[in-house]
């Protein structure tokens, strides 16, 4: 084991992913899949747009002075561009543009990226993750959340439609009413 192994640290990233996949698999998912596309998508790029606080770790005091100054440029801008291409996603699919699943796919395609990269450069290049500072929350719980929600927004790019899902037994409710179900697989 690397002498930076920090298993506390470790554990509440595991357990964050844990209960994100959950949390989607049980409410989030059965939710969006009934929506239309485009709306569901809107909502999952909403989560995306906080990323504007990665940016406090160029922030004196946010971050221990100790950090490495290249990881942490690289976590706030990587980040800053995340919340762009998530509020230009936002937009795009709020008035329709034509190209606005494309605007989508780069925007989960840079903000995946930019995640792993960061775990990435904080596991090969952070000595301690008590450099982090008032930070560790980002990857320790917000980072976890938002890789499950980038994981559905890819779901939900691969559906070849707007398709609503229908209940078999739908008498008396809406056409577009679904009831929850568990599972990923089943709804592609």
């Amino acid at each position: 084991m690397p002498n930076n192994f920090n298993f506390p640290f470790v554990l509440s990233v595991m357990g964050a992913f844990i209960a994100s996949f959950v949390v989607a698999n049980l409410y989030l998912w059965p939710t969006l899949r009934a929506l239309p596309r485009a709306n569901a998508l809107r909502i999952l790029a909403s989560l995306h747009a906080f990323r504007f606080l990665g940016i406090n770790f160029i922030v004196v005091g946010f971050v221990s002075p100790a950090l490495n100054s290249a990881v942490a440029n690289q976590i706030a801008w990587g980040d800053f561009a995340a919340a762009v291409l998530a509020l230009f996603s936002i937009a795009a699919l709020t008035w329709r543009w034509a190209f606005a699943i494309p605007v989508v796919w780069i925007s989960n395609l840079w903000g995946t990226a930019d995640l792993l990269n960061a775990y990435y450069k904080g596991a090969t290049q952070v000595a301690d993750v008590g450099f982090f500072g008032a930070g560790i929350y980002i990857p320790a719980l917000f980072v976890p959340m938002l890789l499950t929600a980038h994981m559905l927004a890819f779901m939900l790019l691969l559906k070849r439609s707007d398709v609503v899902v229908q209940n078999k037994n739908s008498i008396g409710r809406s056409a577009a009413y679904a009831p929850p179900r568990t599972g990923f697989p089943d709804s592609l």
